[in-house]
Order: structure tokens, then sequence, then C-alpha cells
């Protein structure tokens, strides 16, 4: 077996190197990567690695979102054997601090996450050794391309339970991207039928319409605020989800949730935001975190494999490893077109 891996090595360059192969302790499986989806946050550490992470020593491996087959598993591990089709967890918490110990390990100050802080090497690399404790089996009913979207999925879904959302409830997802479309699929899994999405680019609106939001508002031609006014009857949303990261709908939420109501914050909202609090305080709103995700992996592959969740509706784009390049500068100018890119390794 040979290895080969995708390096970041300067700003938006990324190189094909051969490599080691990883190592495999007891506990370990060693997986043929056989597809990985590009992230947002992969993409920002292309586009200028020393501004998303002061402290990154180039080259790094980037590529958290994951699955393939198992090629050898240590001498400890049960229930995965070679030839298994597995995603991956792609973060493996201490499982001794305080968080780990009350089951919020998704907060571990010492995770190690693939093709993340503290930089274990990343997922845009043909072998990948994991623990086999945060490795899934697939069931038949789903492929690799299924396996790698999990990732994203689960953090709708963990957006989702955040929120505590109940049936009947208005929703307004800001930003149809693909976290804005997995906590879409992630509120109609759980019943949550009367969902708003907005976004600026059309494809991703038609996607979301396909998908199963109830409304639709394209913000670079409808105020938002207004068209939320007749969709909610002046009231109001129950819970909006922020997911476009961006500084101008953060600022918004205040003026489209309803009283009592709550504001999930998924999307990462960097640098300093300006935000009307008087208003969240005089509507006793919540203001809800995100953080990634904890103890979803079993539940979303149950869902996809139900077909209660379709995350691979979502893709409209798929890279061989060598044109990952290509692949990433894509996905990055062609936000028009491109709502998820999938390498093929």
């Amino acid at each position: 077996m040979k290895n080969q891996a995708a390096f970041l090595v300067d700003k938006q360059r990324l190189e094909l190197m051969d490599c080691d192969m990883p190592s495999v302790s007891d506990t370990d499986v060693l997986v043929e990567v056989a597809h990985v989806g590009i992230c947002g946050s992969d993409m920002h550490i292309f586009e200028d690695p020393h501004y998303a992470v002061k402290d990154i020593k180039l080259p790094v491996v980037l590529g958290h979102e994951c699955a393939g087959r198992v090629a050898a598993v240590g001498k400890s591990v049960k229930g995965i054997i070679p030839g298994d089709r597995v995603a991956l967890e792609p973060g493996v918490p201490c499982g001794s601090c305080e968080f780990c110990m009350s089951g919020r390990y998704n907060l571990c100050p010492d995770v190690r996450f693939l093709g993340a802080r503290p930089w274990l090497n990343g997922a845009f690399s043909r072998y990948v050794s994991h623990p086999a404790r945060w490795t899934f089996r697939l069931p038949d009913a789903m492929d690799t391309v299924e396996g790698a979207l999990l990732e994203p999925l689960v953090v709708g879904m963990h957006a989702v339970d955040r929120a505590n959302l109940r049936t009947g409830q208005s929703v307004l997802i800001l930003g149809a991207g693909c976290i804005g479309l997995m906590t879409l699929e992630a509120c109609l899994a759980r019943g949550i039928t009367n969902v708003t999405m907005s976004d600026l680019y059309e494809n991703r609106l038609d996607m979301a319409g396909t998908i199963g939001a109830r409304h639709v508002v394209n913000s670079s031609e409808e105020d938002i605020i207004s068209r939320s006014a007749q969709i909610t009857a002046n009231r109001g949303y129950d819970v909006i989800f922020e997911t476009a990261g961006s500084q101008k709908t953060a600022a918004l939420t205040a003026d489209l949730v309803k009283r009592g109501g709550k504001i999930v914050m998924v999307g990462n909202v960097f640098g300093e935001t300006p935000f009307n609090f008087f208003k969240t305080n005089s509507k006793e709103a919540d203001i809800l975190g995100v953080f990634r995700y904890r103890n979803l992996y079993p539940a979303a592959i149950e869902l996809c494999s139900e077909g209660q969740a379709e995350p691979k509706k979502i893709v409209t784009n798929y890279f061989e490893f060598e044109k990952i390049q290509a692949a990433m500068e894509y996905a990055i100018t062609q936000k028009q077109e491109a709502v998820k890119t999938v390498i093929r390794m």
C-alpha cells in the first residue's frame, strides 16, 4: 500500500505528495478513504491559512468529512473488520476532562480533530488511521458519499437539538449552504415542517424547496424583514438558525425572532459584530451557540438508511483527488453553482 496526501503548502496552494502510511495502534483502524467533502472551514484555511489560524505551521493536510473502506484493524478492535465501509467521526476527545465526563465531549479542549488544531493531518489522504471508537460501520443502504456527509448532517442535527424544537413551531434558516440545508434536513426529520430559508443564491433556494422548505426568500431581491412579517403575521419566528456565518445575517436575527423565541448561532461569524441586544432582551429571546456535535453519528446513520435524511441531494460537484486544487478553487469562487463539492479519492 502506498499513501499520498494533499498538503497545503502555502496560501491557496495544495500539492499532492507521497507520504508515510499512518501507524495503526491496537485500538485503531486503517481506512482507505473513498470520499471527502470540502467544508467551509477547509476553504477558509486554504484561502489564507495564517489569517484563519494564527499559529498554523505549514504544510498541513485538511479534510474531515470522510468515509471509506477498512484496510486493516488493530488487534484489540472488535466489531469492525477489513472490507467494512465506514464513516469517521473526526474529533477524538480526551475522555477524561469535565466536558467529556459530563457527556459534552464536543467541548473538550484537548480534542484531536482531523485536519484541524492541533494539526492532526486530515482526510485529504489516501489512507487515514483512526480510533475504532470513533469509526462507524455503514449499512448496505448507504454509500461512502452519504457516509462522508454524515459530518455536516450531524452539525444540523446538533443545532436542532440545541433549539429543543417542538412540532408546529416556525423556523427561519439564514443561509442555504451546506450547513443550512443539513439543518433543514434535520428539522424535517424531527417533524418540523414550517421552515423558511433565506439566501442570496437562487440555486440554493431551489435546492431548499426541493428538500422541503415551506418558504424560500431570495434576500438579494426581497427584504427579509418585510417578507418575514408576511410569513409570520408580524409575530416573528419561534427559532432562527444563523448558518451563513455573516455579520449581516447575525445582526438581523434580533429583528426577526419572536418574543420568547430562540436564536441559534450555527455559522462561524468572524470579527466583531454589531448586535442590538436591547431587542433580544425586550423579547426575552434566548441566544444559543453551536460547536460541532456529540453522540449523533448512530442516529444520523439511522436517518439516512431509512431515507429520512438524504444528504447526497446537496452535492453539486465531484472532483477526482488529482484535481483537488481545482476543486477547492471552484468551491470558493463558484458559490452560485457549488453547494457541496465532494472529492473522489
